[in-house]
């Protein structure tokens, strides 16, 4: 199994992190570009969840699945949303994107006094994309694929 990539989005659709661990085909569009089409899908999804389902979700929108990847999401009750990447042979990993947040995010981020809730999370934040390659890398979802 092959994870693909994260991204977390901040309540107001802005970008604050994204990491890669395998792409195997570049997108001929801007990262900027990327990011916006991400949170807009996320956000159709998500409403489109709401309004056909007959019955009330409890988690509501969860993972979408296309023929080449399964697209993973969770959101957080402060409106931070993860959204992971993998191949098509991954269950339902909510727990695992909750226990990112959790663990790696809250720790690293919430806890570090020197980032603000609306800050991008960049390469200067070393401990947290340490702790987060360390996280992913553990999961048994993630193979020797992602290595290469």
């Amino acid at each position: 199994m092959v994870v693909y990539n994260l991204y977390i989005f901040n309540r107001n659709g802005q970008c604050l992190f994204y990491r890669e661990w395998l792409r195997r085909r570049q997108i001929k569009m801007t990262q900027e570009e990327e990011f916006k089409l991400m949170n807009g899908f996320i956000y159709s999804v998500k409403s489109f969840v709401q309004r056909l389902t007959p019955t009330d979700l409890k988690d509501g929108f969860v993972s979408f699945k296309t023929n080449c990847y399964k697209l993973h999401y969770y959101e957080t009750p402060t409106g931070l949303k993860f959204i992971l990447n993998t191949d098509n042979n991954v269950d339902n990993i909510r727990h695992i994107l909750h226990q990112l947040y959790s663990t790696i995010f809250v720790n690293y981020i919430v806890k570090n006094p020197r980032y603000s809730a609306l800050d991008i999370i960049n390469n200067d934040q070393e401990i947290f994309i340490e702790k987060l390659d360390e996280f992913i890398s553990n999961l048994s979802i993630f193979s020797q694929t992602n290595k290469i």
